[in-house]
């Protein structure tokens, strides 16, 4: 095993394992052993403490008002509880396959018992495919032990999730342990399917982040940008200013990207 900590559960079900550890400071939530699939600060169980997961949050950067935010993979639910926590009138639908997961983020990981929470164990893609329900932002975030789950690598998944956002709705999917064959096959669907209205960006840990947006990406100052940054970053407690300067970095900075974002 090469997380440290004490394992102070360890779960089978049909699907594979599931491991939780815990450090002086940490729980952690495994599939393999090796690699941490979420991560919570014991003295801040509402916060997000894996860099990736508080990057997925720039999609929040885009919409003026969220009131409905659904989640492919629940893991331990650090996404969710931040997100539930800090909008008080947002509704979260969170889909998970496994309910051994769901078991496991309501003991050991302080998921909470609201109104406003709705879980659906599902398979992501026909949740997906069937729902009714129309979300501002959605976080696509589906991994077994081997990797990247393949059937998020589909057009047909692709073109459901972007049907199930509003008008001014955001898909943000993280992308990491992808082998370049797949990541390429990846690339040229979401091309395909979004055209240019897409924005990405490279975090520490060797992950990808992809905004895709259902229609045209709002048009904004990097002033405003890094003004509503510093008011979700007040919100969230997450370093959502860092995150907004990166993307301005990618897509205003960097002369191979045409900038959707504006500088003043």
């Amino acid at each position: 095993m090469d997380i440290s900590g004490t394992c102070i559960s360890s779960t089978t079900d049909k699907h594979g394992s599931i491991y939780v550890y815990e450090t002086r400071n940490s729980r952690i939530l495994s599939f393999d052993g090796k690699i941490y699939q979420s991560c919570m600060k014991l003295n801040n169980i509402n916060g997000l403490y894996l860099g990736y997961t508080q990057a997925m949050m720039t999609g929040l950067l885009f919409i003026p008002t969220i009131k409905t935010a659904s989640i492919m993979g629940l893991g331990a639910g650090s996404m969710t509880k931040n997100l539930l926590n800090s909008f008080p009138e947002l509704d979260v639908h969170a889909v998970e396959y496994r309910e051994a997961v769901v078991k496991t983020a309501k003991k050991y990981f302080y998921l909470p018992d609201t109104d406003r929470l709705f879980i659906h164990i599902d398979d992501a893609v026909n949740y997906i495919k069937n729902t009714d329900i129309k979300s501002d932002i959605i976080f696509s975030d589906l991994y077994n032990p081997e990797g990247i789950e393949s059937r998020q690598v589909q057009s047909s998944y692709l073109r459901d999730c972007k049907n199930a956002l509003t008008k001014q709705g955001v898909l943000v999917l993280n992308i990491c342990h992808t082998s370049a064959e797949l990541r390429q096959t990846f690339d040229k669907l979401l091309a395909d399917e979004f055209k240019n209205r897409l924005l990405r960006f490279n975090v520490k840990g060797g992950n990808t982040i992809i905004l895709a947006f259902r229609n045209d990406i709002p048009l904004m100052e990097n002033k405003a940008l890094l003004a509503k940054a510093q008011c979700l970053q007040e919100k969230m407690s997450i370093p959502m200013e860092c995150y907004a300067e990166l993307l301005l970095d990618t897509y205003f900075r960097d002369p191979d990207h045409s900038p959707n974002i504006h500088s003043t």
